[in-house]
């Protein structure tokens, strides 16, 4: 973390990476700037590390460096098994282009070994059963 201040205080710059660590750990995958990404990568890669390691002291360490139950025993059940046999390096940088607005450098940083369908944890199921035709309301309106 040495030397990666990224324009911000160092509150701010604590609330970004944990923040970052949170919804890399939830859906597996996101897209930032390139400098945010690589002030996360070694910080996610500590986070793997801690979970690999069983004991009362870490899981207490992964709650309070992510401030998540849920995320912490993600972390220590799903992600720590897939990484069993690798020694490092969980996590990937792609550089993605450049950003529309401010030419900043984007990337996606992701697990190597990401699962897929993480990506799609907080969208809603449309059931069609319940869900009635749109269409078929505005007709009913405009008659």
């Amino acid at each position: 973390m040495a030397n990666k201040k990224l324009n911000r205080t160092s509150e701010h710059r604590k609330a970004l990476l944990k923040n970052m660590l949170n919804s890399l750990i939830k859906y597996e995958q996101i897209k930032t700037t390139l400098p945010k990404a690589k002030f996360l990568k070694p910080q996610a890669d500590k986070i793997i590390s801690l979970g690999k390691k069983d004991t009362l002291q870490t899981s207490k360490l992964l709650v309070s460096k992510l401030q998540d139950l849920k995320l912490a025993n993600k972390v220590k059940k799903t992600l720590s098994k897939r990484y069993e046999k690798r020694n490092g390096g969980y996590t990937r940088i792609i550089k993605a282009g450049f950003r529309y607005g401010d030419n900043a450098p984007m990337a996606i940083i992701e697990f190597v070994d990401r699962d897929i369908e993480a990506k799609k944890v907080d969208k809603k199921k449309v059931d069609p059963v319940k869900e009635p035709n749109i269409k078929e309301e505005k007709k009913k309106a405009s008659v």
